[in-house]
């Protein structure tokens, strides 16, 4: 039972939250030991009503084209790759990807996340050319390449991370996803087998924000790491975006442990209350992030739909194709139109966007 001193410490806090006043790491410690997650959905809530006064919630079609499973890292929580020399490794051609794309334009989609591996032996060029081909053929926008595959290629190039994101930029390179966030916090990344560290892992979106790159900032959380894991997460992306801006969206997910060797560990998946109560103290501390996305692939679209009222302003896409949370046990399905019903039977109005954020509707 809480006492009289460590209540009103929490109404203290909350109030300060209110009153957008940024609280500190210690400060959100208390906060997360004592308020209620009503508390704080009601509050993010709020807060995404100011930052998004015309009660638009936004969505996107896009595809998920994994262009290679091939991977020299052997994350303890992926059911995606594979090693090189497996016999189920592959490396799709430019055609197979055309045909993936084209599919996606006549569903309606507007751009490619495109994601791989960390294959050793693809050179550079098959990156570059194959964003020039993208782009010249179809103009779409093209959200590609986690920070490990990018901070990978400026390894293996010798190019650099400003090297590298300067060829591929200029080859058709328009954002970048947040992929392999996980958490950042070594003392979990070292446990879970993650290819780069936090700094890399910061170096790589910080680079991409001084040229001008918008990127998006994820977390993965049901783990095994601890809550001042978490928090610390959130104060990392925080800096960042403080001290160079660029994230344009912050997603947090939850562990799929399918067919995984971390599974074994921690089988059971995160319930949906505390996911919500995750995803607003995500929207209050990135309070500098304009976008948070709730992510029905993980927790299904009723929890999703519920998120948009913790914070949330995104519902994300409508993965024509995903291929790597999927095979973890991700199983939800969603279409445009589930999506669309999803957001106005919540009170919103639904609009597409590009995985950029800019929205397409009027």
């Amino acid at each position: 039972m809480q006492s009289t001193t460590a209540i009103n410490e929490t109404v203290e806090l909350l109030a300060r939250i209110e009153a957008r006043e940024r609280l500190s790491l210690e400060e959100w410690k208390a906060v997360e030991d004592s308020a209620p997650t009503e508390e704080l959905g009601r509050l993010a809530d709020e807060l995404r009503k100011t930052l998004h006064p015309d009660d638009v919630v936004t969505y996107v079609v896009d595809r998920n084209v994994n262009y290679s499973n091939v991977c020299v890292s052997v994350c303890t929580f992926c059911a995606f790759y594979r090693k090189p020399g497996s016999p189920e490794g592959y490396v799709h051609n430019y055609e197979e990807i055309f045909s993936k794309v084209e599919e996606m334009i006549e569903l309606g989609g507007s751009g490619v996340l495109m994601q791989g591996g960390l294959h050793p032996d693809l050179p550079l060029d098959y990156y570059t050319g194959l964003l020039h081909e993208l782009k010249t053929r179809y103009g779409i926008h093209l959200h590609c390449f986690s920070p490990p595959e990018l901070d990978h290629l400026a390894k293996i190039t010798g190019l650099g991370v400003e090297g590298v994101l300067r060829e591929l930029r200029a080859a058709g390179l328009d954002s970048i996803p947040g992929g392999g966030g996980e958490i950042l916090v070594d003392e979990i990344r070292r446990k879970r087998r993650t290819h780069c560290n936090t700094e890399e892992w910061l170096n790589v979106m910080d680079v991409a924000h001084k040229l001008g790159i918008p990127t998006t900032a994820t977390m993965m959380f049901g783990m095994g790491e601890t809550r001042d894991q978490r928090l610390m997460h959130f104060e990392r992306l925080r800096e960042l975006q403080e001290r160079n801006p660029g994230f344009v969206s912050f997603i947090p997910w939850t562990l799929q442990p399918d067919n995984t060797p971390i599974g074994k560990r921690f089988p059971d998946r995160i319930p949906g209350d505390e996911y919500l109560r995750w995803l607003a103290i995500g929207r209050l501390y990135l309070d500098s992030i304009p976008n948070v996305q709730a992510s029905w692939l993980t927790q299904g679209l009723d929890v999703g739909r519920q998120g948009l009222h913790y914070g949330a302003n995104d519902l994300g896409s409508t993965m024509i194709e995903e291929n790597v949370i999927t095979p973890a046990g991700a199983n939800h399905r969603a279409t445009e139109i589930m999506l669309c019903e999803a957001i106005v039977a919540e009170g919103f109005r639904p609009m597409k966007r590009r995985a950029d954020y800019v929205r397409l509707d009027r």
